[in-house]
């Protein structure tokens, strides 16, 4: 197990009590982002969260889903703008991306999006795992819906996943032709265009898709050194698909997506002036002054997947699920944010994955049951330049193999109309194969690699690791359903992530605790981290209420995480060399507890004049995250003062969704105010990068006319125009246990450990937008 070693990233465990989405009505010229997906018929909301279609109110699982519609009505743009109403949930742009994923679930997730790690919330689009977080931001467009499956996930999905799952599902090819356009146009220049059209072929078996997006934003401030937008959006996107439907027994779809994202580097807002020249801090903290800009920013991101079902008979179902993805980040990041030459890094990152599932369900007289297998062989490969004053830089180059192989299933059996019990189990081959180089080079403003002239002065890593994991993860829940769309169950699952190897680790790094040279074991173990494990427990209730017009959801939730990962990077000087060191540390025992509340009602069939209605609906999360033992690099147990990063203890949301007829269609408006309390970056808290609890305000405005052809919306997000941090860096000395800043003496100060003038350094949440949307339909 790793070591701690200095203030490391902060990585979660989870809890929380939760309880799947409620009902949301299908209705025109209204929707509200904090309701649920795909309805069919008044109050019935259908999901696919256990492999099959059911209604969400029948799921034992705690599952939130968002309808294409109720996205589009809401004006959300990617899967970030689910988070504000999903309780216990963080989705955010990485700090210093625009494109890489940060997601917690439940206390869960990774804040350090390092190259070979696999979060532990996994990201699927249309079934296949997205196996790392780059480029795994996705836009909204042409989707069905959103689901957001909290817990453990391994006995229905082909990767097993800890903290949960976020499904993206799009939309299959109609029987009928069809075009839908979309156009957006709003403050800083905001300007989307949406298109998407299918067309059967012959008969009608055959189906050919196609979508495409081009989404571009000014930048929300300016990087006053270079001349260049900070925040901006400058996106072109597509999808492909051809699809055998005979609308019976058989499905096939073959699909490709291409990305190609050219947005500007995004650029941090330093909270502190430059320690050596005295550089103030700018006035708005969407601006920025980091000169680094190379490699120039361009990430690709493609994939193509064949889907397949077959029925053979009323009571089997056979699934193939294949995949090819593959991407590219090239970026800089300017750490200080200064135009100084100062823990500035160039890098790229390149992922590609191949992954294979295959499922047998069976469905009859009162026994559901999937079995399943898969196989996934990844490869990713981290390469950056960390460059310091004095000439010096630090290249690291570390690929990590991944293969895994897994067999799953769940078994349910209804005893009788109310009680119904599942099984299920998954047993987990992991091996992770790693390759670490680190050298320092010297004059020629940095490594060859990205075309500078340097000469290698000092090999710091050269390391070569293998490492493997089994492991058997059960689960089982019983249902009882004391009357019609009522349902009460209890779960337990467990949950398992493979270790492996930071490639950003310095085996020069390492020493015994006599101060000498690590030997071969001790640097295996170093540069390593074991796996982390969780045993969950959920109590649940959700019903349909009065027909449909209302639902409610509750549930108490507690686990209880051993060994949590927990990646971090800190500056220090290793052979009197300064550098730059990646270590991920094994926490070695958590607990989270915590209650969800999620409710909606529909105030009366007709409020006002004929054909009006009124729903509100609101969630409610509460957290109690603790760390019971965590070992720093002292051998002291800090638990006490650690903290699960990104895991607000309060997350909250109101929405009012009213609508009315207005000419030939329906004028639909809602508003959304939601709230998080306060969250702390990282394990250690950080003076000035935490952020305090805050409030958003949203409201959407948008009519559609009755034949569904025409639809014109007007959205405001953050309306209050609300500063807060998501992210940041922090390369300072700190007090390890009260996280107070202090000088190399232990006197409180400012004590740079990376580079000369300081790293303290934040990114912001979206500052308030407001845009208009058209959209017209043909069918």
């Amino acid at each position: 197990m790793a070591k701690a070693f200095g203030s490391s990233l902060r990585w979660g465990g989870a809890i929380a009590a939760i309880v799947a989405c409620t009902p949301v009505f299908a209705q025109e010229g209204s929707g509200s982002a904090s309701g649920a997906a795909a309805a069919q018929g008044e109050g019935e909301i259908v999901v696919t969260a256990r492999r099959r279609a059911e209604s969400l109110v029948d799921v034992p699982i705690a599952v939130t889903a968002y309808s294409g519609e109720q996205l589009e009505a809401s004006g959300a743009l990617d899967i970030t703008d689910i988070g504000d109403t999903t309780p216990n949930v963080t989705i955010e742009a990485s700090r210093a991306t625009n494109s890489t994923l940060t997601a917690f679930i439940r206390g869960v997730g990774q804040q350090d999006p390092v190259g070979g790690f696999e979060p532990g919330v996994g990201i699927y689009l249309d079934d296949v795992y997205l196996a790392r977080p780059q480029a795994a931001l996705l836009d909204i467009y042409n989707v069905e819906r959103i689901e957001v499956l909290r817990g453990p996930q391994g006995t229905l999905y082909g990767r097993n996943t800890i903290g949960g799952a976020i499904k993206y599902v799009t939309r299959r090819i109609g029987a009928e032709p069809e075009f839908n356009a979309r156009g957006t146009i709003g403050t800083d220049e905001h300007a989307d265009l949406i298109l998407s059209a299918g067309l059967p072929v012959g008969d009608g078996t055959l189906r050919v898709g196609a979508s495409g997006a081009r989404l571009s934003r000014d930048g929300f401030g300016r990087n006053l050194t270079t001349g260049l937008d900070n925040y901006n959006r400058d996106i072109w996107a597509g999808r492909a698909s051809a699809e055998i439907n005979n609308e019976s027994n058989f499905f096939l779809r073959l699909q490709g997506d291409y990305t190609h994202d050219q947005s500007a580097p995004r650029g941090g807002h330093r909270l502190i002036p430059g320690l050596v020249s005295g550089t103030p801090v700018l006035s708005d903290v969407f601006d920025t002054r980091g000169a680094l800009n190379f490699p120039e920013q361009d990430i690709r991101a493609w994939g193509v997947s064949l889907y397949a079902e077959y029925e053979p008979s009323d009571a089997i179902t056979l699934r193939n699920i294949t995949a090819f993805r593959r991407d590219r980040t090239r970026g800089p990041i300017d750490f200080d944010a200064l135009p100084a030459v100062d823990a500035d890094v160039p890098g790229v990152y390149r992922n590609r994955q191949f992954s294979q599932e295959l499922q047998f369900l069976y469905s009859a007289d009162g026994l559901d049951a999937l079995l399943g297998a898969y196989y996934l062989d990844a490869r990713a490969v981290t390469a950056f330049d960390v460059r310091l004053p004095g000439g010096l830089a630090a290249f690291t180059f570390g690929g990590v193999d991944t293969k895994t192989y897994a067999v799953f299933g769940e078994l349910s059996y209804d005893f009788s109309e109310q009680l119904s019990l599942s099984v299920g189990g998954r047993y987990t081959w992991d091996k992770r194969v790693s390759d670490i180089n680190r050298g320092v080079y010297v004059g020629g403003g940095g490594s060859p690699f990205f075309g500078g002239t340097g000469v290698l002065a000092l090999t710091q890593s050269d390391f070569e690791g293998q490492r493997t994991f089994r492991k058997f993860t059960p689960k089982a829940t019983l249902s009882y359903h004391p009357a019609r769309d009522h349902t009460l169950y209890l779960s337990y699952s467990a949950g398992f992530k493979g270790g492996g190897f930071d490639p950003r680790g310095v085996t020069t790094a390492c020493r015994n605790p006599q101060g000498a040279a690590c030997s071969p074991a001790e640097l295996f173990d170093f540069m390593g981290f074991d796996p982390e494990t969780v045993n969950s427990y959920e109590a649940g209730y959700k019903a349909s209420l009065a027909g449909g017009q209302g639902s409610i959801g509750l549930a108490l939730f507690h686990a209880d995480y051993r060994d949590v990962q927990v990646p971090g990077s800190i500056g220090t000087v290793v052979g009197g060399v300064p550098t730059f060191i990646g270590i991920t540390t094994n926490a070695g025992k958590a607990r989270f507890q915590g209650v969800e509340l999620e409710g909606r009602w529909t105030l009366g069939r007709d409020v006002g004049a004929a054909g009006d209605r009124l729903a509100v609906s609101g969630s409610l999360g509460y957290i109690n995250a603790d760390y019971l033992r965590f070992i720093d690099a002292r051998g002291i147990d800090v638990a006490d003062r650690r903290k699960i990063q990104n895991t607000p203890e309060w997350t909250l949301s109101g929405t009012l969704d009213y609508s009315l007829p207005v000419g030939p269609g329906t004028l639909g408006f809602n508003t959304t105010l939601s709230y998080r309390s306060k969250t702390q970056q990282f394990e250690l808290r950080i003076p000035g990068l935490d952020q305090a609890g805050f409030a958003l305000w949203d409201a959407s405005l948008i009519w559609r006319s009755d034949d569904d052809r025409w639809s014109l919306g007007l959205h405001g997000r953050n309306l209050t125009d609300k500063r807060y941090i998501t992210s940041g860096y922090n390369f300072l000395r700190q007090n390890p246990d009260t996280g107070d800043f202090v000088l190399a003496n232990g006197q409180p100060g400012l004590n740079s450990t990376l580079g000369a003038e300081g790293v303290l350094t934040a990114f912001y949440g979206n500052p308030r937008q407001v845009y208009m949307t058209v959209g017209l339909k043909f069918r």
